[in-house]
């Protein structure tokens, strides 16, 4: 693993804070078992756990002269199979530590990974993001299912997941009207190809003339591009070399609004 930084101290602090919370964060028991998968040595194990958890980080990255332990040890924390039972809990913890993080620079995914992206600086940044995206999306009247995803927790991340989750949730839905569990591609053509009878499981108007077929079609391709531009490309490639600015950002949601509706206009046919 290359060397990562280590953290700053206020950071750091920010972080076990949240992570040895009395009410929301580790037991004392499971900072004693997370360290010591982590081979980290617990030099103060009768301190409260914030404290516990600081020094131990804090002592660590000094010795290692990066932070490459302090990411082991909350990615450790945070491996979603500890909250099988407990799925909300994992969502508030990596909600609270991604606010944290979004200052040194890292993102913490649902797959429980730290990956790099864009510093922020203030505590309203993200939150006058997500604001003015919204607005924007809100003048091009776009669908209230893209809506939801210009989140500040998704937005603190350069665009990358409001764009991410908004394309997923395209699929989601021709998922739930077809009945198809595929993806990508894939899940476009079962769903949405013509086939030798011209008779798609779904149809996005009634194929009664070569004008709509081709609307069809092209629909259809328009659904295989979106998948194929971000989805595709993102499954293959650290995302901190796939960079969204806003106007891409803007035209992609804009892009998803627009399918969200034909989809939601589209009708299953009797095979």
């Amino acid at each position: 693993m290359a060397s990562i930084p280590a953290f700053d101290e206020i950071n750091l602090r920010a972080v076990c804070d949240i992570l040895g919370d009395t009410s929301s964060g580790l037991t004392g028991s499971e900072i004693a078992q997370v360290l010591s998968e982590c081979r980290i040595d617990d030099p103060i194990p009768s301190g409260t756990k914030c404290y516990r958890l600081f020094e131990a980080l804090s002592q660590r990255q000094r010795r290692d002269n990066c932070g490459n332990n302090v990411v082991a040890f909350i990615q450790a924390a945070m491996n979603p199979v500890r909250y099988v039972r407990d799925p909300e809990l994992f969502d508030e913890r990596r909600s609270q530590l991604n606010q944290a993080l979004a200052f040194s620079g890292a993102q913490l995914g649902k797959d429980g990974k730290l990956r790099q992206s864009e510093t922020v600086n203030t505590l309203n940044e993200a939150q006058k993001r997500a604001g003015r995206l919204r607005v924007e999306l809100q003048s091009r009247k776009v669908h209230a299912d893209v809506l939801r995803f210009c989140r500040a927790e998704l937005l603190q991340d350069n665009y990358f997941h409001a764009v991410f989750e908004a394309t997923k949730s395209v699929a989601d839905k021709i998922r739930t009207k077809s009945g198809f569990k595929s993806d990508g591609s894939r899940l476009v053509d079962d769903a949405f190809g013509l086939g030798k009878s011209m008779r798609p499981v779904l149809a996005f108007n009634s194929l009664r003339s070569e004008t709509e077929i081709s609307e069809h079609k092209g629909l259809t391709n328009l659904l295989k591009g979106l998948f194929g531009t971000f989805r595709n490309t993102t499954a293959h490639a650290p995302k901190i070399k796939w960079v969204i600015k806003e106007q891409d950002a803007l035209d992609m949601l804009s892009i998803a609004s627009l399918l969200h509706r034909r989809l939601d206009s589209s009708v299953k046919t009797t095979i």
